[in-house]
């Protein structure tokens, strides 16, 4: 859960701060929940609480406009893998806030589009869209980097080995 918290978040403390008012949220109303859906009551939960506070910050930023930036160190990386998560961590959190939500519950969490629309109230329509518009801004993002594809080479027309007609 704090794993998901962070991914959301783009912080740890943040994603810590989250997960425990998640888990106190969660508690208050412990027999109320289901108990074959603790889980998805649980995400539920954690993916809206991420929002709100999300649209709470958006809008104390749009009242206080010259707020300082938090300062990013990246951390030297000898063997690749630290820097590349760093550079996923700075293109998640550049993501709006749903299509984090919707990026992370559907290649992090595994969840279906069926799955992500209940646990988000929209439709799967809704959640393909912004799977797509994410994950193309993911690929887009310059910290990381160009994505390699292999080039598609046509393959040569073949002739029918009866008639002799390009098939």
């Amino acid at each position: 859960m704090v794993r998901t918290a962070h991914l959301l978040t783009g912080d740890r403390h943040q994603a810590e701060d989250l997960a425990r008012t998640t888990l106190a949220r969660v508690r208050a109303r412990w027999r109320r929940i289901p108990r074959n859906d603790v889980d998805f009551y649980v995400r539920r939960s954690l993916v809206r609480t991420h929002l709100g506070r999300t649209r709470r910050r958006r809008a104390a930023r749009l009242l206080t406009p010259l707020l300082p930036e938090r300062a990013r160190r990246a951390l030297p990386d000898p063997a690749g893998a630290v820097g590349r998560r760093d550079a996923l961590g700075r293109a998640l959190a550049a993501l709006p806030a749903r299509r984090r939500a919707v990026v992370v519950l559907r290649h992090w969490e595994g969840l279906g589009e069926a799955e992500i629309a209940q646990l988000l109230g929209c439709s799967a329509g809704t959640v393909r869209a912004h799977a797509r518009r994410g994950l193309a801004a993911l690929r887009a993002h310059p910290s990381l980097g160009p994505v390699v594809t292999p080039s598609v080479v046509p393959s040569p027309a073949r002739r029918h080995p009866v008639s002799g007609a390009r098939s």
